[in-house]
Order: structure tokens, then sequence, then C-alpha cells
């Protein structure tokens, strides 16, 4: 079942007049799946979550730059579920009303890896997941699931396609070296990692994720020198108060043309 649910006005401002995203229906541009990828050798569930769109429109991703809507998810309602890991496929950068976001088109496969409380017993997947889609206008939806799991279901190969589509590690990427440095800024701390790793290809773009609810990074600024790629953002926590940034929680993701690389943390520089 499909309904629309208004999220915080903020969020939507940016993107397109409510009034004009009333008149087009969720229902007419994104349908939710769930696919069923049986047991894994270690006693867990591969499930995904199968959004299908309407030709022109798009979601986003974990981190949706400046001008998207983050997805959230729920699991109220879930049965013998003790925690769920997803995957993300690599995301694409689009440019928005003069900003940049982060997401997909077509058709997003998202990866589930569910731990069952009990062993012996079924896993039912059930809740709701909040996203945006957009193309002229945002809309704002809660997409609702449910689905008892079959232990036995065969590999499914959209799973395995979405899960092969992740970003590379930095091991896999040939990363060397990720240092950072911070100093005061107006409203916060300024970032600078420098990240010792071989071109990704092209262009390259950069998301700094500080790994805290309540920081937030602005659009990261990304440059290279030879071996080196340059990423900096200012980290600011909305409505302020003291707050300590902790690297270890740092999540750097490099998107470049042929390929993106995820690199948790990093050292003092």
């Amino acid at each position: 079942m499909i309904k629309t649910k208004f999220l915080p006005l903020v969020l939507c401002l940016a993107l397109a007049p409510l009034h004009a995203a009333a008149q087009t229906s969720v229902d007419e541009v994104v349908r939710l799946d769930v696919l069923d990828g049986g047991q894994t050798a270690r006693g867990t569930y591969l499930a995904a979550l199968r959004l299908t769109l309407q030709d022109g429109w798009k979601t986003y991703w974990r981190a949706p730059g400046e001008a998207g809507i983050p997805p959230q998810f729920s699991w109220a309602g879930s049965q013998n579920v003790a925690a769920t890991a997803i995957t993300w496929p690599t995301p694409h950068v689009f440019d928005q009303n003069g900003m940049r976001s982060i997401g997909y088109k077509s058709q997003l496969v998202l990866p589930i890896e569910i731990t069952p409380k009990q062993a012996d017993r079924r896993v039912r997947l059930r809740g709701e997941m909040q996203l945006g889609v957009c193309r002229e206008v945002c809309i704002p939806a809660e997409l609702r699931f449910d689905r008892a799991l079959d232990a036995g279901a065969g590999r499914n190969p959209a799973i395995a396609a979405a899960l092969a589509a992740r970003p590379y590690s930095a091991p896999e990427a040939g990363v060397t070296s990720v240092t950072c440095r911070t100093e005061a800024a107006e409203d916060g701390l300024k970032l600078t990692a420098h990240i010792a790793m071989p071109p990704a290809g092209g262009a390259e773009y950069a998301v700094i994720e500080p790994g805290h609810p309540e920081l937030w990074a602005s659009e990261a600024e990304v440059s290279r020198n030879g071996a080196v790629l340059t990423v900096a953002s200012d980290i600011t926590k909305p409505g302020g108060g003291a707050y300590a940034l902790n690297r270890s929680a740092l999540r750097i993701t490099v998107l470049g043309q042929s390929h993106a690389v995820d690199i948790r943390g990093c050292s003092a520089d």
C-alpha cells in the first residue's frame, strides 16, 4: 500500500512548490516491491526493497546532497528481526536547480541483510520507507511493505547485481592513507581530508558524513594533486551548541566516472 505523507516543509521548499507536488499521485510514479534472497551460510536473510520509478523521476541516496530528501526507514511490525544492514549501490550525481543532489533514477534495488532473533523461526519484514521522488516537482512519500521471507528462496539476480554495484572499499580502491585536519570555522569546524588514492575517473565528487545524526556537513570542495585527493567541508551542528568530532566515525564517499570509493574514518593530520 502506498500513501503520501508530507515530511517537514523545510526539506521541500528548495525542491518544488508543495501545491504542485500535491497534483501528482505517488502511486503514479513509484512502486515498491520486496525481493527475497533466501538465507545465507551465516544464518542471516537477504532481502531487498526495489523501487521502480516512472521515466524522468528520481529518488535519493542516504546522503542526498543540498537538494534532496534523505530516506528514512521503520521496521516496526517486523517479526523475528534482531538487526538490519543496508548496502547502498553506487548513486549518481544530479544537477537540480543550480544545486547538486545524489540519488538514483529508473530503479533502485536496496539490499538488506537481516539477522534473525531466533534461527529456527520465520522472518517477516514489515515497515515503511519515507522518501522523496522528484522530477519537475518533488513528492515526499511513505511506502509500506510487508513480506514473510523464505529461508529456502534461491539466489536473486537483482539483489546480487545491487550488491556488486556498491562502492569499492578503501583497500579495494588502492587507498593507502587518509588523514584529516580540523580548524575552527564561523559556525563550527572546517574539516580537510587528504586521501592517497588512484583517480576514480573523470571529475571526482565527494560526500562527507560526520557520523553523528546531530551534525551536518556542507557540500565538499574537491581537488587533486597527483596521487592525493583533498576533500574539504564545514561541519556544523544545526541549532548550535558544543560538539566533538569523532574521526573514526567519519565516512567519506568519493564518486568518480569509473567507480566510487567508501572510506571509513581518518587519522589526525
